[in-house]
């Protein structure tokens, strides 16, 4: 059996910041942010992406949540942040293939549940509102 290494991940850590890092993403900046980002995977650049969420938080922060200190396991290696984090969630509002998608962004707080491996964020599963 082949053990991974952090060379294994660092494609997947890579693809994960692209998608949803974004510190400085504001609500109005969906179409330009998917589109320069090229946030669509290489068999569906045709179609648009239905959602995309960026996190407001620089990277460090959001590694933290793949482990224990920042994170509490949810199963199937997924961490939900023990702290909430801004975030813009943006939706597809009109265009169904690319590039004449249009988004519509939404600025939220929510706790966020990623997909680690080897306490590195791999996949951004959901955002969480606390109640």
């Amino acid at each position: 059996m082949k053990v991974k290494t952090n060379y294994d991940i660092k494609p997947r850590y890579q693809k994960f910041l692209n998608q949803h890092l974004g510190p400085h993403v504001s609500e109005h900046a969906c179409d330009k942010e998917i589109r320069k980002r090229d946030t669509l995977p290489l068999e569906r650049q045709m179609a648009a992406k239905k959602v995309n969420t960026f996190i407001q938080a620089n990277k460090n922060y959001i590694k933290v949540v793949c482990g224990r200190n920042g994170g509490t396991p949810q199963g199937n290696n997924q961490f939900k942040s023990n702290k909430p984090f801004p975030v813009v969630t943006c939706k597809l509002k009109s265009g169904q293939r690319h590039p004449n998608c249009q988004y519509r962004g939404k600025k939220s707080t929510r706790y966020i549940v990623l997909g680690c491996d080897q306490e590195w964020p791999v996949h951004y599963e959901e955002g969480i509102i606390n109640v």
